[in-house]
């Protein structure tokens, strides 16, 4: 049978391996692509591309020893954005091209699957009345149940509403951040409290999407559609969420969080809405889209307001500089800093971080 034969009997070709987790935590990138000029490996968290070189017509480059985590990366090939052709660990984006590297760490991290209870996934679309851009008209969320929910059971659980990032998409917490396993593995260990997440697609407008900070026109956009999507989330997600699981229906059984351009929406929700969350977090959020809130802290009584940012992320002191501007306006804040660029392994951090301190 064909599965028996050696690999060498295949060539070299078939024997071409990319990603290659080294032991300590470097990874080696390959690509056959004898007629190329140029190649450079674009991976999350780097500044410029890494130059790789040519051998027999294969490029390759070694990174160095990087933190465990999802990273997202893609060859330019003389200038031309590439998956890589030998991983099929892809997830998709409305603006790039991303294949996708999981380094794991010295022990099992908490976003990794585990030998614990698991809870459910569930997908939902439903038809917007508000969102623009929509192929069909039909936004999406999906919903982590923890492990034991039962809908016929008379128990009810907090809710955590968690956002992504610009380009990104509403699975985008599970299949790059395991959201869903960091809460298993957090509930398994009782550190953690069961709790429904509900991990939306965040657009009020789909094209800001496609958007680049560069573009002429984003800094509107951007505003309208964040703006958009906090009456998409108020009155057409949560009244179905709350319509068809067995959640708490009050504000202090709901947390709202996000990475990036979700970050910035679940702040400013969070503290320019109607008081329906108790528990806010933003992590690496782009504040310059966050309105200061006009209610001062002490009036809100938030639970817990929670801002991070990795220390080598541009953000870091414009979120440094609106955290001092909260606290002078009477908010208490949860201010964390951990080593780390704009990159999921922050952001995985952070979620952990985060809904310990919750409910």
């Amino acid at each position: 049978m064909l599965a028996l034969l050696p690999t060498a009997m295949f060539g070299q070709r078939n024997a071409l391996v990319s990603p290659e987790l080294n032991k300590d935590n470097s990874v080696t990138f390959r690509l056959r692509r004898p007629g190329a000029n140029e190649v450079l490996l674009a991976l999350d968290g780097l500044q410029t591309p890494l130059k790789m070189t040519q051998a027999d017509g294969i490029w390759s480059v070694t990174t160095a020893p990087l933190v465990s985590g999802t990273y997202s990366y893609s060859y330019l090939v003389d200038g031309r954005t590439e998956l890589d052709p030998l991983n099929s660990d892809v997830v998709p984006n409305y603006a790039y091209l991303c294949s996708v590297v999981r380094v794991l760490g010295p022990r099992s991290e908490l976003w990794e699957r585990a030998d614990v209870p698991h809870g459910e996934v569930s997908h939902h679309y439903f038809e917007s009345r508000i969102v623009k851009g929509l192929p069909d008209g039909r936004s999406e969320y999906y919903v982590y149940t923890p492990p034991g929910y039962d809908a016929r059971a008379s128990t009810r659980y907090p809710t955590l509403y968690l956002l992504h990032g610009l380009s990104q998409g509403a699975a985008d917490w599970t299949t790059m951040g395991g959201a869903n396993f960091v809460l298993d593995n957090l509930i398994a260990q009782g550190r953690a409290k069961p709790m429904v997440v509900v991990m939306p697609l965040g657009y009020g407008n789909v094209a800001v999407a496609s958007k680049k900070p560069s573009d002429q026109d984003f800094g509107p956009m951007f505003f309208a559609n964040n703006a958009m999507f906090g009456n998409v989330l108020l009155t057409e997600i949560i009244p179905r969420v709350e319509a068809e699981y067995r959640v708490v229906k009050t504000r202090e059984g709901r947390a709202i969080a996000g990475l990036s351009m979700g970050g910035a929406q679940g702040l400013d929700i969070g503290l320019n809405g109607a008081g329906e969350f108790a528990w806010v977090g933003g992590f690496s959020a782009p504040v310059y889209f966050v309105r200061l809130p006009t209610v001062s802290g002490r009036a809100t009584k938030l639970r817990l307001l929670w801002i991070s940012c990795g220390t080598e992320d541009a953000l870091l002191e414009p979120i440094r500089k609106f955290i001092k501007e909260l606290h002078e306006d009477g908010y208490a804040v949860k201010q964390v800093e951990i080593p780390g660029a704009h990159i999921w392994p922050v952001w995985q951090r952070n979620l952990a971080d985060f809904v310990q301190r919750l409910f």
